[in-house]
């Protein structure tokens, strides 16, 4: 095999400012990406949060161009614009300016192998804590409830309390379905998440799924995100589904037969809500209060020390 450091650059000014432990978070668009989740936290990683390139993947090494060929803007008689896929690891803060890294943009086409080995290269130089990944696959369920996960990895906590459904099947498999595979034989903490998205929204720019998504990254690395335009967006777009479903008596049944059988699963597992206490029963608004407040003192007493 070549070198896999061949296949990359740092940029070391930046390299120069990461402290060792931190976080990686991967969101690669590719084979599966229902409700636009992946791409949707790319742009949101990148577009929302501050963040500065660390280092930056080949891409004429490692896309095939023909099969995914880029945007082109064309300005009245002119070529303004080529948009060229980009792969590339960031150094990224979360709200409360906690960094981490993160590996965002296409799947590679070509090397998988050693791509793996130089992203293993960089979880080394770099001493990265955890690799939490996340990719969305369509599946029947509604979108009147929230959207379950799949947990895999090696955190047994989350998958324990996160993981609604734990399937045993084979399918095409992505490039983080490898690398996952690979760090987890070399010991390294790895946690994927795969989104469980509404089949009939699978196609559609779905806030819910980024939410989903951010928070299952939330759950494995205690990073904090600011979601309330998300959650905004998402309240908008299911009113608007809503307002579909309620004239359409055919669909309205569809979403019904999927609520009894979503229900009825998950009657049947151990994965309760997150806000639910030991009983079941949901804390006060005082309780929650309490909560955060002692939440927000720990990281404060963290940042001084």
């Amino acid at each position: 095999m070549r070198d896999p450091a061949a296949l990359y650059e740092v940029v070391p000014e930046v390299a120069a400012e990461v402290a060792p432990g931190l976080p990686l978070v991967v969101a690669l668009t590719g084979f599966s990406d229902a409700g636009s989740a992946v791409s949707q936290l790319g742009d949101y990683l990148l577009g929302t949060l501050t963040s500065r390139t660390l280092a930056v993947f080949d891409t004429d090494e490692l896309l095939d161009y023909r099969s995914r060929r880029p945007m082109v803007l064309f300005d009245e008689d002119h070529i303004a614009e080529v948009a060229v896929p980009e792969l590339a690891l960031h150094l990224v803060q979360d709200e409360f300016g906690q960094p981490f890294l993160a590996l965002v943009g296409f799947e590679p086409d070509f090397q998988w192998l050693r791509v793996q080995e130089a992203i293993v290269q960089l979880i080394d130089r770099f001493q990265v804590s955890s690799t939490t990944w996340v990719h969305a696959i369509a599946m029947p369920v509604p979108h009147t409830r929230p959207i379950a996960v799949t947990v895999s990895g090696n955190r047994a906590d989350l998958i324990e309390s996160l993981s609604a459904w734990k399937p045993t099947s084979q399918f095409p498999g992505t490039i983080a379905h490898a690398l996952e595979h690979r760090l987890l034989a070399a010991g390294y903490t790895v946690t994927g998440f795969a989104l469980l998205v509404s089949h009939y929204l699978a196609d559609a720019e779905y806030p819910s799924a980024l939410l989903a998504a951010l928070e299952s990254i939330s759950a494995a690395t205690g990073l904090i995100f600011p979601t309330d335009r998300i959650r905004e967006e998402g309240r908008e777009f299911l009113a608007r589904i809503e307002e579909q479903v309620s004239s359409n008596e055919e669909t309205q049944r569809l979403v019904a037969n999927l609520e009894a059988r979503h229900d009825a699963y998950m009657e049947g597992t151990t994965v309760r809500s997150p806000l639910t206490e030991d009983d079941g029963s949901i804390p006060s608004a005082e309780q929650i209060a309490s909560e955060l407040e002692r939440f927000l003192a720990s990281r404060r007493e963290g940042e001084e020390g």
